[in-house]
């Protein structure tokens, strides 16, 4: 017997879509914090709280990703994608978006 499943009535569930936001951000804050660590004798000119931009921005970033991947992940099939290609289209729009963000966290600091 082939089970049918209602992909109509998947509802939002925040808790999960929370997760996974939290998990991004996470990704995102771990990455900008090993990479400002290696930052020595930053510039005089960047001010004395130059880190705080890219330490907020970066995660973000990740968390905007991990909620995509939510969305991705969960609904599918109402977008009419495959799973394993929603999949691959997630960690490239979470890659991407990640990169956008230290982009915009780091432009003007370590990167001119």
């Amino acid at each position: 017997m082939v089970q049918q499943h209602d992909y109509q009535n998947q509802h939002w569930q925040p808790a999960a879509a929370a997760r996974r936001a939290l998990t991004g951000a996470s990704i995102g804050l771990a990455l900008i914090t090993i990479f400002l660590i290696g930052v020595k004798s930053p510039d005089p000119a960047w001010g004395d709280l130059w880190m705080l931009r890219p330490l907020l921005i970066v995660p973000m970033a990740g968390a905007l990703g991990g909620l995509i991947n939510y969305i991705l992940l969960q609904y599918h099939h109402r977008f009419g994608i495959h799973k394993a290609i929603a999949v691959v289209l997630s960690v490239l729009i979470f890659v991407v978006g990640l990169w956008l963000g230290f982009v915009l966290g780091l432009a003007g600091t370590l990167w001119h």
